[in-house]
């Protein structure tokens, strides 16, 4: 075959390959394997000094006659498939005006803190005052002046992250009234208030609290609570089980009981713990109460002389009471949630349904 034979055979394989291009990616890869730096037609051009004499003329003609070809197709072809690219692009980008609109999805508070909202709402509408205090706490007003001495065995159960210990000894909880740490309780903040308020007092202590809990679905190393403290002439364990059953049947419904069990707490006494009737079952017994038909839900109890004492209050006239729950576990068990860490875990399916 002819070199002139050869030019025809490709201008006409490349013309072809020229119509078939469906994208302009496509026609520039074939561009670039013909009339590219390394193309077949600029080899050709390249390799012209090695053509006889006598040929080449008719040669160059060819040469030249095939290039002026391809890159009048690519143009041609390269100015089609812009036009059909662009069309394309409108049409996607289109936008149907007849549609509804997407309306801005309106967020909500989260289910602890509208929890905590919702606690607090109770009490302020018996009177009380909402305090806080900080979470970096002091072991003397964390343990020591709720009548949990250095040497106390209930601090085991409450142990937590130390901020700074002077003494060195945490593993045996010997510390000293300067010691720092991560609170365990917001029983502080009633220490604080016993100090620096006039009595009566009446306050609810809301807050973030910390423990050395590994989480796992009732247990969170970091979870909120809510404290409350009655200090007042005359009060007693009567006003602590009313106060505490009308708190009870607002959160949860009318209908719902409530049971006093007695308990232990280092800083009240008597003590309590406080269940209330199981509202999936209705108090007849089911997997959520373990079939006891009753939901623990917090602690309460008198105060203690001891703590009375301590913050400078003669408990010989006043008395008062206490009580704490864990707002997580309310939450919980207000809306049959089986896994505390469900809370945190920022699953919008899950958190938009409150």
């Amino acid at each position: 075959m002819s070199l002139v034979d050869e030019l025809s055979a490709l201008a006409d394989k490349t013309l072809a390959e020229i119509a078939s291009a469906t994208s302009s990616s496509e026609l520039e890869a074939v561009r670039v394997a013909v009339v590219g730096k390394s193309g077949t037609l600029t080899a050709y051009l390249r390799s012209m000094g090695n053509v006889p004499k006598e040929e080449r003329a008719e040669v160059g003609k060819s040469v030249n006659a095939t290039r002026v070809r391809v890159e009048q197709a690519l143009e041609e072809a390269k100015s089609r498939l812009a036009a059909a690219e662009l069309a394309s692009s409108i049409e996607d980008a289109a936008v149907d005006v007849t549609l509804p609109g997407r309306a801005q999805q309106i967020g909500s508070r989260h289910l602890i803190n509208g929890m905590i909202d919702e606690l607090c709402e109770i009490f302020l509408g018996l009177g009380y005052s909402v305090v806080e205090g900080p979470e970096v706490e002091t072991d003397y007003y964390n343990f020591e002046a709720l009548n949990a001495p250095a040497d106390h065995p209930s601090r085991s159960m409450q142990d937590t992250f130390y901020v700074h210990d002077r003494s060195g000894e945490k593993s045996t909880h010997i510390q000293s009234e300067s010691d720092v740490l991560l609170r365990t309780q917001t029983s502080g903040v009633q220490i604080h208030a016993m100090e620096d308020r006039e009595l009566p007092i009446y306050v609810i202590a809301p807050g973030k609290v910390y423990r050395r809990d590994v989480a796992d679905p009732s247990h969170l190393p970091q979870f909120h609570q809510i404290e409350g403290l009655v200090v007042d002439k005359g009060i007693t364990f009567g006003d602590l089980k009313g106060t505490l059953e009308y708190a009870c049947r607002a959160i949860f419904g009318p209908e719902r009981k409530t049971r006093f069990r007695a308990h232990y707490f280092p800083f009240t006494e008597p003590s309590a713990e406080v269940d209330v009737s199981c509202g999936i079952c209705h108090g007849e017994g089911c997997r959520m109460c373990k079939g006891t038909g009753w939901l623990e839900i917090l602690g309460c109890g008198m105060v203690d002389p001891n703590v009375l004492e301590m913050s400078g209050i003669d408990p010989e006239v006043y008395s008062g009471f206490a009580f704490g729950c864990g707002v997580e576990r309310i939450a919980c068990l207000k809306y049959d949630v089986p896994d505390l860490r469900m809370l945190l875990e920022g699953d919008m399916r899950f958190l938009r349904q409150f």
